[in-house]
């Protein structure tokens, strides 16, 4: 026994110094494989990064063209309650009445008076309370300035004051800067509200034009929506042109200052064709998609249109002034 085991223990060593072939790659089998995988994921690469750039354009042309609709119809809602909408003229004549009348960033473009529903504001009896309306006016800006919190493509910005509920009894509070009792303290005017006087000699025109503010210090506009394009109709390219408004209206777009050293007449972005006589105005809009993805060469071209989309809406107010 003990020599059997002797025996395969003596034939296991001399196998074990056989010299045993090992497998693996060359160093040219791996180099082949190298340049291969190259030209294979290579292309693939490519395109991946092409999809996804693309994705992200299309993304940024859809976001534009959504906030700009967006935009568009959060301003004919507001203008549906207008009684009253200020042409080129209007805009000139209250423009010191409005926030920071001499800064060159911004412009009016679209003001106007409406009638605002109030809520379950006045008390009948007990706890039942009924709904009533106040007046406001309203400014819709075209602003373009360095601020960098917002693009660098141009915004636009809504501004308000409104009237309080009066007291229809002698009870009532006090409001800072008016005179006259208000139901509550929530209910009371805006800094810088003042009501238009329709009283005297004198037509609506005339009268409204005449409006000057309360002598509180009025809130500042707050930005209703970015990516609003800001290229000039002096560039080459131009960018696309105001149209000519219809029989009965006239174009906004205030020319009184510079815009940012620009004439105002040169932005095409947003302006308004407004028939003050029939409280009606159509409101233009074009969006700047491509500021979503880049800081620089932000300016309209015709093969980049598709960045620049537009929208249009007429609306007529529906609102009264009423008047004795």
């Amino acid at each position: 026994m003990i020599k059997t085991l002797k025996c395969l223990l003596i034939s296991q060593l001399k196998c074990s110094k056989i010299p045993q072939e090992i497998g693996g790659f060359t160093l040219i089998e791996l180099l082949v494989g190298m340049i291969i995988a190259v030209l294979v994921i290579t292309p693939l690469l490519g395109f991946m990064i092409n999809v996804l750039s693309t994705d992200r354009q299309e993304q940024a042309k859809a976001n534009s063209e959504q906030e700009v609709q967006a935009a568009l119809d959060y301003i004919a809602r507001d203008l549906q309650q207008a009684i009253y909408i200020y042409d080129a003229a209007g805009v000139d004549a209250i423009r010191n009445q409005l926030p920071n009348p001499t800064v060159t960033d911004r412009v009016p473009v679209l003001v106007f008076w409406k009638r605002e529903l109030v809520k379950q504001a006045i008390t009948i009896t007990g706890i039942q309370k009924d709904d009533t309306y106040v007046y406001s006016l309203i400014a819709y800006y075209l602003l373009k300035d360095t601020n960098s919190t917002w693009s660098n493509a141009a915004r636009i910005t809504r501004w308000q004051i409104k009237d309080g509920v009066a007291a229809t009894t002698g009870a009532g509070v006090d409001c800072v800067g008016h005179t006259g009792k208000y139901i509550s303290s929530d209910y009371c005017p805006s800094d810088g509200f003042a009501l238009f006087k329709l009283d005297g000699p004198g037509t609506i025109d005339e009268k409204m034009n005449a409006w000057l503010k309360g002598s509180a210090t009025p809130p500042s506009p707050i930005v209703l929506v970015d990516f609003i394009d800001q290229s000039l109709s002096t560039n080459s390219p131009p960018p696309p042109s105001k149209i000519t408004c219809p029989t009965g209206s006239t174009l906004v777009a205030p020319n009184t200052v510079n815009f940012n050293g620009r004439d105002t007449f040169k932005m095409t972005s947003f302006y308004a064709c407004v028939d003050r006589v029939n409280t009606t105005a159509q409101v233009f809009l074009r969006g700047n998609a491509l500021a979503r993805l880049q800081n620089n060469n932000l300016d309209y071209t015709p093969n980049k249109s598709t960045y620049f989309p537009t929208a249009s809406i007429r609306v007529q107010g529906r609102g009264y002034l009423f008047t004795r």
